[in-house]
């Protein structure tokens, strides 16, 4: 089992709250929220390419914003593995 760091399993938590709507901002923004403490880009943005290399998260590029010039923002989606891996986190907790 790969292991995951605090942050890791917040964000991924948060990604499935999220649904399809899960971006970068979304994501920093309902952490904030939730827990009452404001993160910074990078402490979002690192996590999730750690998540990404280990598999537990896919990175899906969406529409360039309506306004000109706009940007696409890229959506985080959990994979598979990223859902077995928090169950895996929930059972070895329940076990100590």
């Amino acid at each position: 089992m790969k292991t995951l760091s605090r942050a890791e399993e917040t964000i991924l938590l948060t990604i499935l709250k999220l649904g399809e709507g899960a971006y970068g901002v979304s994501i920093r923004e309902q952490i904030s929220k939730d827990t009452g403490q404001e993160w910074s880009f990078a402490s979002i943005y690192t996590p999730l390419d750690k998540l990404r290399r280990k598999g537990f998260v896919k990175k899906i590029k969406g529409n360039p914003l309506p306004e000109r010039g706009g940007k696409s923002r890229y959506f985080y989606e959990v994979t598979p593995s990223g859902i077995q891996s928090l169950i895996e986190l929930r059972e070895s907790r329940s076990e100590e």
